[in-house]
């Protein structure tokens, strides 16, 4: 027990930074130690990021896909929440350190405050690109794109066209230009008639020769082909050079500069540990992320770990290894209190998925199936409503999903946002 337990004759406190996947993993695991959670996070919500991209493109409301926090800490008994933004991390003391409070002590600590985008020093490309990591950016994005089309099709500035450029290959950028793809050829026919679906441009920009790096090569092609043929411009080989506020500049395969018109930039590609993180006092390496030893512990910090995107573990930046490393984390503060020793990390891949869009998506799981096409978008559907936290957020995902899916483009069933500025 350390210097805190033992002169405040209570039990352990453990402190998990960040209400993502891991942090509530590794909150989850603890519900029966004999310890005190405490859940820090800036927010009071979590959002469940792998179907951010439908709120983007106005299949979701933003509440179908965030929950209290506070809600969530209440289903354990030795587990609270505090909404407060961290400043820094006094290890020599074993306190979190917080904006505008008190210091908050802890025997161990979890940190799981994921990562934010990546905009590899690209001119504008941090002021005028949008990412989707938080509900903020879903409701940014989605609000600007439907301005940008009702623009167009009113043709304000004497304009009667309308172009989203998607930066990224990865699942998230095919999942939002294949969503893109399907709302311009289901809505804009029904709902704007004064505009033509080749007025409204879906350019994906992809730096690699292929999209969907995690998958196999055929899953690739089929993406890439299904893309086009819903109408989307996929560019590969295709590196962006600058963006601005109304164009994405880049370099074409042939070495050409090409400057594409873009009303909405979504920036689907690379991540980094936020900039925040390195001021904490915690070892930090490549892209910022927090070193660990093999179980997960921060380099010379035995009571501290790390899990999910901010831990430099080399492992795949999607939901499953922060669930994994939250899960992990957990079960060595068991150990450290019964007097065990800690055990390596062991990260089990239960494969990856994609959609493309209605009624086609790709699947990959690490016994060799791959699925794609209705079978696959079958599969995704089914997990991520699964994952979804709270019984109300899968029925309303679930009947707004499918209120789209049947009625889809007889009606425009797409959420309601506001003009954007």
């Amino acid at each position: 027990m350390s210097q805190h337990a033992a002169q405040e004759n209570h039990r352990p406190r453990v402190v998990v930074l960040g209400g993502g996947f891991g942090g509530m993993a590794a909150v989850k695991h603890l519900r029966n130690a004999d310890v005190d959670v405490l859940l820090i996070d800036r927010r009071s919500y979590t959002t469940f990021q792998p179907l951010l991209y439908q709120v983007a493109t106005g299949g979701l409301n933003p509440g179908d896909v965030t929950f209290a926090l506070r809600a969530f800490t209440s289903r354990y008994d030795n587990a609270d929440f505090l909404r407060a933004t961290v400043t820094g991390v006094d290890t020599t003391e074993q306190q979190v350190e917080l904006e505008g409070l008190d210091p908050v002590p802890y025997d161990f600590l979890v940190v799981s405050v994921g990562v934010t985008a990546n905009f590899f020093g690209i001119e504008g490309a941090q002021e005028n690109a949008r990412p989707i990591y938080t509900r903020q950016d879903a409701i940014t994005v989605r609000d600007r794109i439907f301005t940008s089309i009702e623009n167009a099709a009113q043709a304000r500035s004497g304009k009667r066209e309308t172009s989203v450029v998607v930066v990224g290959g990865g699942p998230t950028g095919v999942e939002m230009a294949g969503a893109l793809a399907e709302l311009r050829n289901g809505a804009v026919p029904v709902a704007f008639r004064t505009l033509g679906i080749d007025q409204v441009h879906i350019v994906l920009v992809e730096m690699l020769d292929h999209v969907l790096s995690p998958f196999a090569p055929n899953l690739q092609e089929y993406a890439a082909r299904e893309l086009r043929e819903r109408g989307v411009d996929v560019r590969l080989g295709t590196s962006v050079q600058q963006v601005t506020p109304d164009a994405v500049v880049v370099k074409r395969p042939d070495g050409e500069q090409e400057t594409i018109p873009s009303v909405m930039t979504v920036w689907a590609t690379g991540i980094t540990a936020g900039p925040v993180v390195g001021s904490w006092g915690l070892p930090t390496g490549k892209g910022g992320a927090i070193e660990v030893q093999p179980d997960l512990s921060v380099k010379g910090l035995p009571n501290v770990f790390a899990a999910g995107d901010v831990a430099g573990a080399g492992l795949p930046q999607v939901a499953q290894p922060a669930i994994q490393g939250g899960k992990h984390a957990a079960q060595q503060i068991k150990h450290l209190l019964a007097g065990e020793p800690t055990t390596k990390f062991s990260y089990f891949d239960k494969g990856t998925m994609a959609t493309i869009g209605r009624s086609d998506a790709v699947v990959q799981l690490p016994v060799g199936v791959k699925l794609r096409g209705s079978i696959g978008w079958l599969s995704w559907l089914g997990l991520h409503l699964i994952e979804l936290m709270g019984g109300r957020n899968r029925v309303a995902a679930m009947v707004n999903l499918a209120t789209r899916y049947y009625s889809w483009p007889r009606s425009v069933n797409v959420v309601v946002g506001d003009p954007a500025e």
